[in-house]
């Protein structure tokens, strides 16, 4: 490998069928693999590519395609395992010199899967990184597939007919067309990978022990016990058969295809089983075995290995040191994992990081009643990540809510893009431990945030993620959602035969911000015919949005047992939401469940909850994204007059003046006002009064572009009243940024005061938060004060510092997975 051999093009990536292939440079080591390749080829192939019959590849051309420059001449190979897939290359012009020529090859065998379209991505970016900004590509017009990629890349181009030959222009500068294709490619890749995993047709458990309570054989069971509907192997290295199942001396020796292998082996021998699942064609791994990256610098090594082998086979891997997985579809049940109970079928998507929390999550799931649609224990989440299952779950039908229990996030930016999107369609609501710390546990492939836990809450806020304190709120708020409607505002009826409990219940609700309706007290001796009139009422009122109904026991005499039945009914059908607390039931009982075929709860089902307190807030948290998710999503405006190219000039000629290479560079006053002054942001002087504000744009290793706004003085400071949201903001996260501090009523106009021209910070928030996004390399830009009046907002100071990002942002290059010895996104 040369010195100069960019290491940092390599890359794994999920193709469009689920399946995985790396990506990396050419190299003058690879001519062997190249002429092999070429011999796998049809002739069809060969003619669209070189517009001629070509049998072999000449010495010469072997050595033109892979004694590559790196800058002039770049070649990419995609490949699985170690054969070699598909080439694409690019080679400058001599004029103009920022236009290059590019081809493609795909083996036949492998056309259709994505390849072409995943390669252009990061050869383009390839080239953007060398200077090059146009690509030339001439395509044969028999040649369909190959003229598709190009065209449904989201670039601009340009496209001419001469001599019989298609020839395509390409403008290499991302636009927003193009980004959104990469999303939505990455979206149905990812989603499918998942799929693959949670429908196999067929799950070999290696590692399947004939002794009882070991992880092996308890994964066995539970997959026998569960009724996977298709065949299960044990794999055992001596035995005939464990849990009266023939087993096999290893995955090879498995005469049928194998989908999913349950790797529950030693670490040490992990390895060999995944090379000898990568020969059979397993589709995916679930590795509950321990000792990994967990264990230590060692373990984590072992760990990154394991990951990389796998996907160099087209292998997504769970875990390792997982719970594992489970699917309750009819047509699949499938649990493959260590649990003991596993929920009935049911709404809810559920992800967590913790193997040793899965037991008790999910039995606590079932003891409530919650149904499950799938369910994911990641462990030291390696390879397969909550981002991933969320964009299964978004186009899963049998998924309304998603639960996510979280020690880690391997990729928050894309975590907060992925759950705006999910969250506008289904509730997202997540538990994310380590409030104090911010740290990671050991063994996650992940890094550990830097903003302060109530700034990481604000930006969950803003992508609609219902962030609750503790596991009893989880399941408090995900029972609510998978069963009753959302609610259309925050007036709520409060039905009791308590005043005690509706007291509590009231008070509980003001505390929150609730509306409260004036409270229907039934009275003690309360029957079922005046729970039925009171529902009802509250129900039919246009001025009610939700309704929490009490009910306990009297404490003399009997109570009516058709108070449940009465309860049910209503809320059945009832387009508002309906909680209780019944009798002090927690989750889904029996009395008020619609039930659903299988037994399981179905929708109109009216979840219950020990206290009132418990009840109303959960009803809070739900109301409160459902104002989210009714809210605009907003526009993100285009400035005029904002100069981009510029502002791209300034900041890369300050870094190449700044000495030593990679040291920070501080410009003056005037040069960042220079900056400023590329996307229409004055810095004014004068003495006008008003009230001073600070807005601080920072690139976050773990986030990336994040705009903070509060007041600038020493009381805001003293309290950390700062709001914090993602760039580039929308005119609605603006609006809301700037109302979300504390001290907010001083700029509104507090107890008579003129109120400032809001108007003016949310311009001037979005400019800025535009900056930030536009370039990585500001790693803090300060404007602090901002003085604002009834006039409008002037900046009086601005101090910048810049610095060399440790990497592209993910949403700015092409598609890729995280590497597993890097701390790169996935």
């Amino acid at each position: 490998m040369t010195e100069d051999y960019p290491v940092q093009w390599e890359a794994d990536v999920v193709l469009s069928d689920g399946g995985t292939a790396h990506l990396r440079p050419i190299r003058r080591d690879d001519a062997e693999r190249l002429r092999v390749f070429y011999a796998r080829l049809s002739p069809e192939s060969i003619y669209y590519r070189f517009f001629s019959p070509r049998p072999y590849l000449t010495d010469r051309e072997v050595e033109h395609f892979t004694g590559v420059d790196y800058d002039r001449r770049v070649g990419l190979i995609a490949t699985i395992g170690e054969e070699m897939v598909a080439v694409v290359r690019y080679d400058r012009l001599a004029d103009p010199p920022e236009t290059a020529e590019v081809a493609f090859l795909v083996e036949d065998a492998h056309q259709g899967r994505g390849i072409g379209a995943v390669l252009l991505e990061h050869i383009a970016a390839a080239a953007r990184e060398r200077g090059v900004r146009r690509f030339v590509a001439s395509v044969l017009p028999d040649n369909r597939r190959m003229t598709r990629v190009f065209r449904e890349a989201g670039y601009q181009a340009e496209q001419r007919f001469e001599e019989g030959v298609i020839e395509l222009v390409l403008d290499l500068e991302p636009t927003e067309t193009s980004m959104e294709v990469m999303a939505a490619r990455e979206h149905r890749a990812e989603s499918r990978s998942i799929q693959r995993l949670l429908f196999p047709g067929s799950v070999a458990v290696i590692g399947a022990s004939r002794a009882e309570h070991t992880v092996g054989q308890t994964v066995l069971r539970n997959l026998l016990a569960g009724d996977f509907s298709g065949p299960v192997y044990p794999v055992h290295p001596t035995a005939t058969a464990v849990a009266g199942v023939r087993a096999y001396a290893s995955v090879l020796e498995i005469p049928d295809d194998v989908d999913l292998a349950v790797v529950a082996v030693r670490a040490d021998a992990v390895h060999e089983v995944v090379e000898q699942c990568a020969a059979k064609g397993v589709r995916g791994l679930v590795v509950v075995s321990s000792g990994f990256g967990e264990t230590g610098p060692e373990g984590r090594a072992s760990q990154d290995g394991l990951v990389r082998m796998a996907r160099a086979y087209g292998m997504r891997v769970v875990g390792p040191n997982c719970l594992g997985i489970a699917n309750t579809d009819p047509e699949v049940r499938l649990n493959a994992t260590l649990a003991p109970t596993m929920p009935g079928r049911g709404p809810v998507g559920f992800f967590s990081q913790s193997g040793a929390l899965g037991i008790a999550i999910l039995q606590r799931t079932a003891e409530r009643g919650l149904g499950l649609s799938t369910f994911v224990s990641a462990g030291n989440r390696a390879d397969v990540s909550g981002n991933d299952l969320m964009q299964y779950w978004e186009e899963d039908p049998a998924t309304k809510a998603v639960l996510l229990y979280l020690e880690s996030l391997g990729n928050p930016r894309k975590f907060a893009r992925l759950a705006r999107r999910l969250g506008r369609r289904k509730p997202i609501v997540a538990v994310k431990s380590g409030r104090s710390t911010q740290g990671v546990p050991i063994g996650h492939a992940a890094r550990a945030l830097t903003l302060p836990d109530h700034a990481v809450s604000a930006l969950f806020e803003q992508a609609g993620v219902i962030r609750v304190e503790d596991l009893s709120e989880l399941f408090d708020v995900a029972q609510l959602l998978a069963y009753q409607p959302l609610p259309a505002g925050d007036r709520i009826a409060i039905i009791d035969n308590s005043d005690s409990l509706g007291l509590l219940a009231q008070d509980a609700a003001t505390a929150l911000g609730l509306q409260v309706r004036p409270r229907i007290d039934l009275g003690p001796r309360a029957q079922a015919d005046d729970y039925e009139a009171g529902l009802a009422a509250a129900l039919e009122d246009d001025t009610v949005d939700a309704v929490v109904a009490l009910f306990t026991p009297p404490t003399i005499g009997g109570y009516d047992l058709r108070v449940p039945e009465k309860i049910r009914r209503l809320a059945a059908a009832s387009p508002k939401p309906v909680v209780a607390t019944y009798l002090g039931s927690e989750g889904m009982p029996a009395d008020l469940r619609i039930t659903a075929p299988d037994g399981s709860a179905a929708e109109g089902s009216v979840p219950s909850y020990p206290a009132p307190e418990d009840a109303v807030r959960a009803l809070a948290y739900v109301i409160r994204y459902a104002q989210w998710r009714r809210r605009p999503a907003g526009d993100m405006p285009e400035f005029e007059g904002a100069d981009r190219r510029r502002a791209r000039t300034l900041v890369e000629g300050w870094l190449h003046a700044g000495t030593p290479a990679g040291a920070p560079v501080h410009p003056t006053p005037e040069q960042a006002a220079e900056l400023l002054a590329c996307y229409g942001i004055e810095v004014g002087r004068g003495e006008g009064t008003g009230v001073p504000t600070r807005i601080v744009t920072m690139e976050d290793p773990s986030f990336g572009a994040v705009v903070s706004f509060g007041l600038a003085d020493e009381t805001a400071a003293l309290l950390d009243d700062r709001a914090y949201r993602l760039g580039p903001l929308s005119d609605v996260d603006a609006a809301e940024l700037i109302r979300a501090i504390r001290t907010a009523p001083l700029l509104l106009g507090h107890r008579g005061a003129e109120p400032v021209r809001v108007s003016a910070l949310e311009e001037l928030v979005m400019r800025v938060s535009r900056l930030g996004f536009d370039l990585p390399e500001v790693a803090r830009l300060e404007l602090d004060p901002v003085v604002a009046n009834g006039s409008g907002a002037t900046v009086r100071e601005v101090s910048l510092r810049l610095e060399r990002p440790l990497g592209p942002r993910p949403e700015l290059g092409p598609r890729r997975l995280r590497g597993p010895d890097t701390d790169a996104p996935t």
